[in-house]
């Protein structure tokens, strides 16, 4: 037995009688069980109850044991002081206010249907990638595209809040803020981190005024990451370690060391040095960059913004000191690599710049997300084999979020499938 499948009987009121009775021997009527409340501080606000012939307004505090009310040192805690009523699976001992009163008690057990018992502990036993994978196919196809908008949205706020906290540190600087989330995206999963770090560590007012000069902005990012460290004769490496050394000296900079760039395992296209490179171009060449990337509102637009070619010497290159090709590759960036910068990055960032304005950008940037093509990830692979649709990068990323954040936590009872499913 867990707690927050108390939470759900008593939340959704799963309950057989209607003649309750607590501990003490009082009726018990539910006028309203009270508001859901998941951070510290009583499970349920202000429920209505009344107990014998008393009409009551509080809290309602639920556990697995009355006991577990001393074992989480609840009587010296104030927000409980106003408990109208515990609920409790078992009653093993009394619980008394601060002015020396019973706390009424009502067992859970003796009132819920053993069918809906059975039936939470057989989803939650269940070994499966998901507990439920079996009775998927039975959910309605209409009640599938409700959760999955709001899945989508729960993972928009999560990817919303480190952004808010940044702009935060950037004193409320937009474009800086821009910088340090496209830093990060452009060094995808492998070098997201490290990516972050370098931006971070780079005055942004540096960014600004280094831009007209290609090649400054390259020797900035390139130096931060410390990838100018070592002896190399190539003409282009050793000019772009001369620009550093005047950078690191004008702007009083220290290359970032913690968290080393990995070439391992990743394709050409994807090495630090060409998204670095690509990252210093896209600033070169879109000095307005962040009206574009705010402002365009349809998705072949915007992916123009970022349709910058690669420096003639990256055009051969994917390493120093090593031609790769001798036939010019311009190196643009791909259309599923936009995809990403736009889910991961500009989505949340203009969902966060509308919201910080006053503005109303639901439903169009919704309708964007579902022009991109869906991640292919295992998760998706795995829903798609289990029937689920996925159309689209709307799709995919609340999947991603169920899996995430509800399935592999087995949080059933948090999760509309699981609550349809269990009736």
């Amino acid at each position: 037995m867990q707690e927050f499948f108390l939470h759900y009987i008593w939340q959704y009121q799963k309950i057989t009688s209607l003649s309750l009775k607590t501990v003490q021997g009082e009726s018990l009527q539910v006028l309203n069980p009270g508001y859901y409340h998941k951070e510290d501080g009583p499970d349920f606000f202000n429920a209505r109850l009344i107990i014998g012939n008393q009409k009551w307004a509080g809290n309602v505090e639920i556990h697995l044991k009355s006991s577990d009310w001393y074992h989480h040192r609840h009587e010296i805690n104030k927000k409980y002081d106003n408990v109208i009523l515990h609920v409790v699976w078992e009653h093993d001992i009394a619980v008394f206010r601060p002015d020396n009163s019973k706390i009424p008690v009502l067992v859970l057990k003796e009132y819920v249907p053993e069918s809906i018992v059975l039936g939470y502990q057989q989803l939650i036993a269940e070994k499966n990638w998901i507990p439920c994978e079996k009775q998927l196919l039975s959910v309605d196809p209409v009640f599938w595209i409700k959760w999955k908008e709001r899945l989508f949205f729960e993972r928009l706020e999560r990817k919303v809040k480190p952004i808010q906290n940044l702009l935060k540190e950037n004193k409320n600087d937009w474009e800086a803020t821009l910088f340090c989330c496209l830093a990060k995206g452009f060094g995808l999963n492998t070098n997201g981190e490290a990516f972050y770090q370098i931006a971070r560590n780079i005055p942004f007012n540096a960014v600004r005024k280094e831009r007209f000069e290609e090649g400054n902005l390259v020797a900035l990012f390139f130096g931060m990451g410390g990838l100018l460290e070592e002896h190399k004769q190539d003409r282009y490496f050793r000019n772009l370690k001369k620009k550093w050394f005047d950078l690191k000296e004008k702007y009083s900079l220290t290359p970032v060391i913690g968290i080393p760039l990995q070439f391992y395992k990743l394709r050409p296209d994807n090495f630090p040095t060409i998204r670095l490179a690509q990252l210093a171009q896209l600033y070169h060449k879109r000095a307005d960059l962040f009206d574009l990337v705010m402002k365009r509102n349809t998705l072949p637009s915007l992916y123009e913004v970022f349709d910058v070619e690669m420096p003639e010497y990256w055009q051969t290159h994917y390493l120093f000191d090593k031609v790769s090709v001798k036939t010019k590759r311009v190196k643009k960036m791909s259309a599923s690599f936009k995809g990403l910068l736009f889910v991961n990055v500009i989505l949340p960032l203009r969902f966060l710049y509308a919201r910080y304005f006053g503005n109303d950008v639901v439903e169009e940037l919704s309708d964007m997300v579902k022009e991109i093509v869906s991640e292919k990830n295992s998760i998706t692979d795995c829903f798609k084999k289990l029937g689920v649709t996925v159309e689209n990068a709307f799709d995919s990323q609340a999947l991603l979020q169920l899996k995430k954040e509800y399935c592999d936590s087995k949080k059933c009872l948090h999760c509309d499938i699981g609550l349809k499913l269990l009736g």
